[in-house]
């Protein structure tokens, strides 16, 4: 076949919508329902492509994670930029980060939505993550640290479940609002 067609080949486009689509049925369906076939039809590639980038399932989930890890890390580091109170600040963008106040509710995709499933689905993947925020706590202890920040972190992962799983209804604007003032200086 000399003049057989030849599709260019793009190894980082593929993995990056491999990882993207894993990330989409995992919030769609659940961590057991990403298979290779899976994200193979998903993304319009064989199953042997999906392998070709990752060797196991459990390698293509932590590849997921790490990406949306970094991604929730990129979007906290640049909500703390944009923060004129050092005080709380982390704990301002790790809020604003985990809570969604539009319309659609969490289910769209998120960061954070992504982070929580794969957690809820793997033990080796909540301590991956404890890790991860422990390190950040650590390295925003000067600002980030006492009983109302972590009770402001701490709502806000309730506040994202409940609003996901739907089990609670509640006024999430208002709630949102009593968060972000717990992380203000004088309210220690």
């Amino acid at each position: 076949m000399k003049n057989a067609y030849k599709r260019k080949k793009q190894p980082e486009l593929i993995r990056r919508a491999l990882i993207e689509q894993a990330a989409r049925i995992t919030l769609e369906a659940g961590l057991s329902k990403v298979t290779f076939q899976a994200v193979a039809d998903a993304v319009g590639v064989t199953k042997g492509g999906v392998m070709h980038h990752f060797s196991t399932k459990d390698a293509l989930i932590k590849a997921v994670f790490d990406d949306a890890v970094a991604k929730f890390e990129d979007e906290v580091d640049a909500l703390m930029a944009k923060d004129d109170v050092a005080h709380g600040s982390f704990t301002r963008a790790y809020i604003n980060a985990t809570i969604n106040l539009s319309e659609q509710g969490q289910q769209e995709m998120n960061h954070q939505a992504t982070l929580y499933v794969l957690m809820l689905g793997d033990s080796h993947l909540r301590a991956l993550w404890s890790e991860v925020l422990q390190a950040r706590l650590v390295r925003h202890q000067n600002t980030d640290d006492g009983e109302a920040l972590s009770l402001a972190r701490l709502a806000a992962d309730g506040l994202w479940l409940s609003d996901f799983s739907g089990i609670q209804k509640f006024d999430k604007a208002a709630v949102y609002h009593r968060l972000i003032a717990l992380t203000q200086p004088d309210c220690h």
